[in-house]
């Protein structure tokens, strides 16, 4: 395999998380000059909730998705696959787990390579041929390789800490004032922390974006085929469409982290977490033609 480390990428996960930490920072500030000490017990909880996510990010989202580990005996060739493209991308093998869901899909979870975990769905498993699915496994791995799970893992909780005061933080008004108004602070954090929600929202769907494409080159390199990536692409991205809608809803929340993300509805597709199919396939087409005039 011919691995080259992509300075984009480490350089936008850079940029973003100093620039996600910083809103942040300057956001906590400004809540708890509104809110006083009844944000503080609010702080600690979110806090315990993100070292929680971080150490156990993996478990957490394969529940999410109903998904288990799965041992050599009861996926034999699915195992072997991991096992030699984690060889060929020199990474630890990371735990295999399958989630019954007739959405073909795939991601990768983790805070570290040591603990990452690849999963795919039943809908994937029976779709693809084995050189797509290496294809996609590979891509995954990529992600692993990469270091971008964990980074999209930290950056995704700290986007929802604002969003949850947007939500529920006149719960924290303590009351009304004398006049039978709610407090004028509190609606001004809670406008504050709606701004920071979306500013960091588009931070983290500019990285989510970039990361695709690295992760599409990244595999294409541990399996040295970019268009059984590309093949298999097209049969997610067109086998979507025959899944019931109600499956589609329920596991639209792990958007990020898909191969392929879910859309539902004109708002998904207008906040996609991924660049397009067909972009993708162009730039693999491309390295495909490279690889050949070689």
């Amino acid at each position: 395999m011919q691995w080259q480390t992509d300075w984009g990428l480490r350089g936008r996960m850079a940029v973003t998380m100093f620039l996600l930490f910083a809103l942040y920072i300057a956001f906590l500030g400004f809540v708890v000059l509104f809110f006083g000490n009844r944000l503080f017990p609010v702080v600690i909880v979110m806090a315990l909730f993100l070292g929680a996510q971080f150490f156990f990010s993996d478990k957490l989202a394969l529940y999410s998705m109903g998904a288990r580990e799965v041992e050599p005996n009861e996926y034999p060739e699915l195992h072997r696959m991991v096992e030699r493209l984690s060889q060929q991308a020199d990474l630890p093998k990371p735990k295999v787990a399958v989630a019954d869901s007739r959405t073909p899909n795939a991601f990768a979870t983790g805070r570290s390579q040591k603990s990452a975990a690849v999963c795919v769905t039943t809908g994937l498993l029976n779709m693809l041929d084995e050189d797509e699915l290496e294809g996609v496994v590979a891509h995954e791995l990529a992600h692993v390789k990469n270091r971008d799970v964990m980074v999209m893992t930290i950056a995704s909780f700290l986007s929802t800490i604002a969003f949850l005061i947007v939500r529920w933080g006149w719960l924290f008004s303590g009351g009304r004032d004398r006049g039978g108004q709610q407090q004028a602070p509190v609606i001004v954090a809670i406008l504050a922390s709606l701004v920071v929600w979306i500013v960091s929202f588009l931070l983290i769907r500019a990285l989510s974006r970039y990361r695709e494409f690295a992760a599409d080159r990244g595999g294409a390199a541990i399996t040295g085929r970019p268009s059984a990536l590309a093949s298999a692409l097209m049969k997610i991205d067109s086998g979507m469409e025959k899944v019931p809608k109600d499956d589609l809803r329920g596991q639209s929340e792990m958007n990020a982290f898909f191969i392929v993300p879910i859309s539902v509805g004109w708002i998904g597709k207008l906040f996609r977490t991924h660049p397009t199919t067909e972009k993708r396939i162009e730039r693999l087409r491309d390295l495909e033609r490279n690889l050949e005039s070689r």
